[in-house]
């Protein structure tokens, strides 16, 4: 072995049987020891190590009378276990045997048991000045010791520990490394996250302050640097990556960051005087570190003032120089590993012919003795065995399941080192190797028996905020699991099931967060999982329907459950639903994919409960309706508004019923309807005077409309009120909408020559038509049913609204380079509804350039849709939601908004021909009928649309309706027989067409198209 440094000879045995106790003189030294070390520590005060057959030896120093510090000899340690690694604070030794034994050595040299240890088996043990650090080898971490600045982890600021204590913040993080420095410790994830804490008064946790963490933090900034190995020194720390490259940062006043400087560094910072050297080790000594290079040459930089860095006569401690070796050494001799402790160094060596003994550390430093899940574990489990045989693997699969740092570590990326990358836009987990694993594992019943109940000991105790992202990959395998489990089992709920949710929704905010990614808008205010909106749509389809299923089997059943595990699995499902609404449309799953089967019963006491909710405080809580509307599909949403609309059209009823039994005339009383009484002539300005002086309380009463003085109640007029008075409104005459360049779509004037109040009540006619399930003539864009929403215009609105404008502003951001932008000479003034407007008020003629262009185009959109009608759709709303209730509207997305309202094009003539019923002699053979179809077929598109608002009373058909598309054809009486003198009339309310009986096709074809043109509808 070479050491150098204080005392680096003193105290050992040589290979002779001869010791040193004379101090050493200034360099390296060879010493013949005659046996390899496999570990080696020192402390302020003591130095321990380990031979390769597994005992142990301390060697202790103390003050001599003269104040100098002398190291006294080496003593052995007797063990009944092997000890296989060693780690020295000031003055305790905590050794660790081959059987994962924790043992603490005092000064009379006789080990004790940590008795909270005695039956946890450790792979690494790390001390620092005057605390501990121990990984367990189902990766677990324990401190104990002083806890004066954190450096223990608990979050109990100076509460020190004699035994050892479960720093269960880091119990999620699958750990290879622990390290302890003086005041300071780290932990080493599997995919190279660094989490510190302690003292960090130097920024020796590399977190960018000085700011002491008495709970274990993530160093940011060495994500997916891929590091392997952390060590400490008293105020400083270092760190390899898998490439051989060190960072180091915290105190630099002796140099011992080799950044040629004296400067302490918050932020770990590469080593650059070793850049092209790949290093294979590390080790921090009190002020100095060492590094080995690939090469196996050492270089060493930090304080040196006891010759601890080897360099001989050279002067440059702030930068990294190559240790001088003895002349003459033997260049058969191989160096192995490194270490650094208090003020000395040591490299241990070993001849050539030696060089296959295993000397090599790291496996002890590194902690890959972890447990882990694999095909031949699960092979174990799934084989027949006997009963002695089952109770171990009971035990094991226990021991497996319950330590999420174990399922984490088991199932990672390692093509190419992928799970390196782990970070909040990539889990680092191969989900296949994972779904092959689980798919063998569900197949024998009692290993899944086993494997569900250490997930159900494990999941409640998950942190609800893990240090790092790797801490979140079990969410993702358990949705693995669950899919395993529904498919092959056909079991589509399990306590598994509810208690994943619960642990899924126990996470806090920002741990969700990285699974979804967007601000969830539902009471809860939890954020969404941004690794599921990276999943391929195959897989996410799967995850979806492991929540579907189970809520599906509840919503069946009778009564329905509204528990708060219910409301979990529904949660879980919203937020899947969110996460999907981030992916690319083409990638993106249908809305469909999320929506139940829900029962109209239930959709009526869900409803009840709501509208319970603002009179009655205590009553339950909906359990769908306005929480979770994405299980809803249009359907549903339909019934539960128009129900409501229904309800509240009742809600008189009680005073009807009293009239009649006090013998009141049996009609509806005036109070109890909402009447307009209309002259076609002036429609629209009839109902514009009456809805103004109406109360608001009348707008939601049964709504009755009359024509030209006429008292006969019939639905048809409604139809007829919304589609004369729209086909009104939507006109360039009325002037109170501007109209896009095709003359196709409408929006609202951002100069508006009528008094607002004309908005207002055009809303009421919007929310009186939905409200009264009609539908309207209304060409607006889909923005106008966004910011019914609450939601926001975007420039795909303006692309449907003015495709001219749209698509250049689409290239002005996506095509156009900088320099083109610049020669199109554009600035933020924009002509508008044919005014001239500064989209930046307080920088006129301020130029689009490629540094603003998304500014600009975002300026734009936002003018026209929001800033320039922001008064005019003011009051639109305001009429709409006097009529219509704005949590149930909000059950509806903007298209089905829309599509509700405004319907959709019916082209199937096909099929309204197949649905088509006859009565009064007719049918289908009927040579009237044949005719009747033969003109029909002739007519152009625009006048079959027209013969369907003539036989139905829409142009375009409830979108719930088509199926329902039909009329019935019946012989119109005549008395005088003569037929070809009548026209074909219709009762709309009942899409019935009554049809002479004509002579000929010729005559057909013109008292049809005639009475399309003229309206020759029955309006009794």
């Amino acid at each position: 072995m070479f050491s150098w440094g204080e005392d680096c000879q003193r105290g050992f045995w040589f290979k002779d049987g001869s010791g040193c106790d004379s101090a050493a003189d200034a360099g390296v030294h060879h010493l013949n020891l005659g046996y390899s070390i496999r570990s080696l520590s020192a402390g302020r005060c003591v130095l321990a190590f380990v031979k390769t057959n597994g005992n142990s030896f301390i060697i202790r120093t103390q003050e001599s009378k003269d104040g100098r510090r002398v190291r006294g000899k080496q003593k052995f340690v007797k063990c009944k276990e092997k000890i296989e690694a060693v780690s020295c604070g000031d003055e305790s030794v905590t050794l660790l045997s081959d059987r994962g034994t924790v043992l603490c050595v005092d000064t009379s040299h006789t080990p004790r048991t940590l008795e909270a240890l005695r039956n946890i088996a450790v792979s690494q043990v790390a001390c620092g000045s005057q605390h501990s650090v121990a990984l367990t080898k189902d990766g677990r971490v324990f401190t104990w010791g002083q806890d004066c600045n954190g450096q223990l982890g608990l979050g109990k600021k100076g509460t020190d520990a004699s035994s050892p204590q479960h720093l269960r913040s880091l119990s999620d993080i699958p750990l290879v490394q622990v390290a302890a420095g003086g005041e300071h410790s780290f932990a080493l994830s599997v995919s190279g996250g660094v989490f510190g804490w302690g003292r960090n008064d130097c920024g020796q946790l590399g977190l960018g302050d000085t700011t002491d963490r008495h709970t274990p933090t993530p160093v940011h900034c060495l994500n997916m640097k891929k590091t392997v190995h952390v060590s400490c020194g008293t105020d400083h720390s270092a760190t390899l990556t898998k490439h051989g490259v060190v960072f180091t940062f915290g105190s630099g006043r002796c140099g011992q960051l080799g950044h040629n400087s004296y400067r302490d560094e918050q932020r770990p910072r590469l080593v650059a005087e070793l850049w092209g050297a790949k290093v294979t080790q590390i080790a921090c000594g009190r002020h100095h570190t060492l590094v080995i290079t690939e090469s196996k040459s050492i270089y060493s930089f930090g304080s040196g003032d006891q010759g601890q860095l080897g360099h001989g006569d050279e002067s440059h401690p702030s930068v990294p120089l190559r240790v001088q070796l003895p002349q003459g050494s033997d260049k058969n001799l191989k160096i192995c590993n490194i270490f650094a402790g208090g003020n000395c160094s040591f490299a241990t060596i070993t001849s050539n012919e030696d060089a296959s003994e295993d000397t090599n550390t790291d496996d002890v430093r590194n902690g890959t003795q972890h447990c882990c899940i694999d095909d031949k574990l699960i092979d174990k489990w799934t084989s027949p065995c006997d009963p002695k045989s089952w109770k171990k693997i009971k035990q094991e699969i226990h021991r497996m399941f319950s330590s999420p740092s174990c399922v984490n570590k088991s199932f990672l990326e390692q093509s190419k080192d992928k799970h390196f990358q782990t970070s909040r836009k990539y889990s680092g987990l191969n989900l296949s190797l994972a779904r092959l694993s689980f798919k063998k594992l569900v197949k024998q019943a009692n290993v899944l028996t086993e494997v569900e109940a250490a997930l159900l000991d494990a999941l409640p105790f998950l942190n609800r905020k893990p240090v790092g992202v790797e801490g979140l990959r079990v969410h993702l395998l358990l949705n693995e699991l669950l899919h395993a489990i529904q498919k092959h089992k056909r079991q589509h709920r399990t306590p598994l099931t509810d208690a994943a949710a619960a642990a899924l929704l126990s996470l806090s905010a920002e741990s969700l967060q990285v699974i979804e990614g967007v601000q969830c808008t539902i009471k809860y205010s939890l954020a969404e999982w941004e690794w599921w909106s990276l999943l391929s749509p195959s897989t996410l389809a799967k995850y979806v329907k492991v929540w579907k299923q189970p809520l599906s089997v509840i919503l069946s059943s009778e009564p329905v459950p509204r528990s708060s595990r219910v409301r979990n699995l529904l949660l879980v499902l919203q937020y899947m639903y969110n996460a999907n609404s981030r992916v690319a449309e083409l990638q993106r799953l249908p809305d469909s994919d999320f929506h139940l089967l829900i029962k109209d019963n239930f959709l009526a006491e869900d409803l009840y409960l709501w509208y319970l909710q603002p009179q009655h405080g205590r009553a339950p809580e909906p359990l769908i309706i306005c929480s979770f509307p994405i299980v809803m599909d249009l359907a549903a949403k339909k019934f539960v508004f128009d129900t409501f609309a229904v309800f509240c059209k009742l809600e008189q009823l009680d005073q009807f019923i009293w009239n009649l039994i006090c013998g009141a005339e049996w009609f509806l009383p005036t109070h109890f309807k909402f009447e307009l009484d209309l002259r076609r002539a002036s429609v629209l300005e009839d109902t514009f005077e009456q809805l103004a002086a109406a109360h608001h309380r009348d707008y939601k009463k049964p709504l009755v409309v009359y024509f030209d003085g006429n008292p006969t109640l019939d639905d048809v007029h409604v139809k007829d009120l919304f589609h004369e008075v729209f086909h009104e409104l939507m006109s360039a005459e009325s002037g109170m909408f501007i109209f896009n360049d095709s003359q196709t779509l409408a929006w609202f004037p951002s100069n508006a020559m009528q008094k607002r109040k004309l908005y207002f009540l055009f809303g009421l006619l919007c929310g009186l038509a939905l409200y009264n399930q009609c539908i309207v003539h209304l060409p607006f864009p889909l923005a106008l049913f966004k910011k019914l929403l609450g939601g926001k215009p975007s420039l795909e609105d303006m692309i449907e609204f003015s495709p001219r404008v749209g698509r250049s502003l689409q290239d002005i951001l996506e095509d156009y380079e900088d320099d083109d932008i610049e020669n199109l000479a554009i600035d933020f003034s924009i002509d508008w509804d044919g005014r001239q407007v500064d989209l930046d008020p307080e920088n006129p003629d301020k130029p689009v350039t490629g540094q603003n262009k998304k500014e600009f185009v975002e300026a734009y959109v936002n003018h026209a849709f929001n800033t320039s009608v922001e008064g005019v759709f003011r009051e639109f709303s305001r009429g709409f939601f006097q009529v219509c209730d704005q949590d149930l509207v909000k059950l509806f997305r903007p298209m089905e908004l829309q599509v509700v309202l405004v319907g959709q094009d019916f082209h199937d003539w096909a099929k309204l021909k197949e649905n088509t019923v006859y009565e009064g002699g007719y049918h289908v053979d009927h040579p009237v009928i044949q005719m009747f179809w033969e003109v029909f077929d002739d007519l152009s598109e625009e006048q079959k649309k027209m013969f369907l608002w003539f036989v139905t009373g829409f142009e375009r058909i409830p979108i719930l309706g088509m199926k329902n598309v039909k009329m019935t054809i019946k012989v119109k009486q005549v008395q005088d027989q003569s037929y070809d003198q009548y026209y074909p009339e219709t009762h709309t309310c009942f899409s019935i067409l009554e049809l002479p009986q004509y002579s000929t096709q010729e005559v057909m074809h013109t008292k049809l198209t005639e009475a399309l043109s003229n309206n020759r509808r029955n309006y009794k």
